[in-house]
């Protein structure tokens, strides 16, 4: 059976994540929308190496991690929404993704993602393994 709050952390947890994410992607496509008709033509094309704006802003924003994030956060959210506990690793990666953009770069939200995946790391210790009953009732919903 489950503690109370476990399924609040993590789903929080996710919350938090899924937000950082698209923030990330909203701002910086603000920030780059002069890089757009570049995009749009194909510009960077064969030139995607290349250290100019419009190529960092691509690799900064759209193919950067706040579309991942976001996704992360939200299967976090699902996850929780469907019974099932995240598997330790994804707090893991998340964690040390966090801790790297905290170190590498500022600014960044990486502090904020490092809390979040603390929280969740928390919440899925917390949580515990699935039981048998747990994993037949899963596998009965596929």
């Amino acid at each position: 059976m489950e503690q109370p709050g476990v399924n609040r952390m993590i789903k929080w947890a996710g919350r938090i994540i899924a937000v950082i994410g698209i923030g990330h992607l909203t701002l910086g496509m603000l920030a780059s929308r002069s890089s757009f008709d570049n995009w749009l033509s194909l510009e960077l094309w064969g030139h995607w190496w290349e250290d100019t704006g419009p190529a960092n802003a691509f690799w900064a924003n759209p193919a950067g991690f706040g579309w991942p994030l976001f996704v992360v956060g939200l299967l976090i959210v699902w996850m929780d929404r469907n019974g099932i506990v995240p598997p330790l690793f994804l707090g893991w990666a998340v964690l040390g993704w966090g801790i790297f953009c905290a170190v590498v770069v500022e600014p960044t939200p990486g502090p904020i993602v490092v809390i979040a995946a603390v929280m969740l790391l928390r919440g899925i210790r917390s949580a515990g393994t699935p039981t048998g009953s747990q994993s037949q009732s899963l596998a009965a919903r596929t």
